[in-house]
């Protein structure tokens, strides 16, 4: 690994840049402006840029977001969402037709077009969890004992992230439940970062890839699953595991995972 000072120094070695969005272009409150910056003159340069995000919502719902933080129009012409690839499986009744939501109403827009198959827990065929509910974001303990009943059923887990950073907050993501499942001897089937379909979607095998990201678990993963370059922004998800710089070399042999630069932020 190797510290990247500025993003220009290599740029001219990639075709196509497969970017993070929270914990790299904002935190969930802001935008980042040395990144936005960055992807800025990736485009100006005629560089492919592809955000490639976890979140268990479409696509079109993470670019309302994203204008929400009044992130240019220009920039959101390729993004692909955990939620936009699980979407499209669940319209296919890929894993049966009645379905139990497992997470916030903010994130019912994934099963908008089949939402008179949502029912409860004993008639679903599966689970379809995109978080954790809106009155019980701290306790897991509730989920274990929620689930305990049904691990004959298989779980669907549109955002396969533990944790993130709102602003200063770190929050569940529906990964910890999907972990909690396991963990009771469920099955879970995982959409987005760090499996290979998802990328699929993102890059075809002629395209020279570089992917940024700040999560090790999906972002590094992702990319090692790829076998394609890695920068990772260590301001990010990991950001209270490590005090100096020389402790990354331990972080990412303690994730199994190898990235060829680092960032604490990302800086064209």
């Amino acid at each position: 690994m190797k510290k990247l000072n500025h993003l220009a120094d290599i740029c001219k070695n990639y075709d196509t840049y497969i970017i993070d969005l929270w914990g790299v272009i904002h935190n969930g409150i802001q935008l980042n402006p040395k990144a936005i910056e960055a992807v800025k003159n990736l485009i100006q340069g005629k560089k492919k840029v592809v955000f490639l995000s976890n979140a268990p919502r479409p696509s079109k719902e993470v670019k309302f977001f994203l204008q929400g933080l009044n992130m240019n129009d220009k920039y959101l012409k390729n993004i692909m969402t955990s939620g936009e690839a699980a979407k499209l499986a669940l319209q296919k009744e890929s894993f049966g037709k009645l379905f139990y939501h497992l997470g916030p109403e903010r994130d019912s827009a994934v099963f908008f077009e089949i939402k008179e198959n949502k029912t409860n827990l004993k008639r679903c065929n599966f689970i379809l969890c995109t978080g954790l509910f809106e009155n019980n974001e701290v306790d897991l303990n509730y989920y274990k004992e929620l689930l305990k009943d049904h691990t004959s059923k298989k779980l669907i887990c549109t955002n396969p992230d533990l944790t993130v950073h709102r602003g200063d907050i770190e929050e569940y993501c529906a990964g910890s439940i999907a972990k909690i499942f396991e963990s009771i001897g469920g099955e879970t089937i995982y959409f987005g970062k760090p499996y290979k379909e998802i990328y699929k979607m993102c890059f075809s095998e002629e395209e020279k890839v570089l992917a940024i990201g700040d999560n090790l678990n999906t972002d590094i993963k992702g990319a090692n699953n790829m076998k394609i370059d890695s920068i990772f922004i260590s301001n990010g998800v990991h950001r209270s595991e490590f005090k100096q710089e020389t402790e990354l070399t331990d972080l990412s042999n303690k994730y199994k995972v190898k990235f060829d630069y680092y960032q604490s932020e990302l800086i064209w």
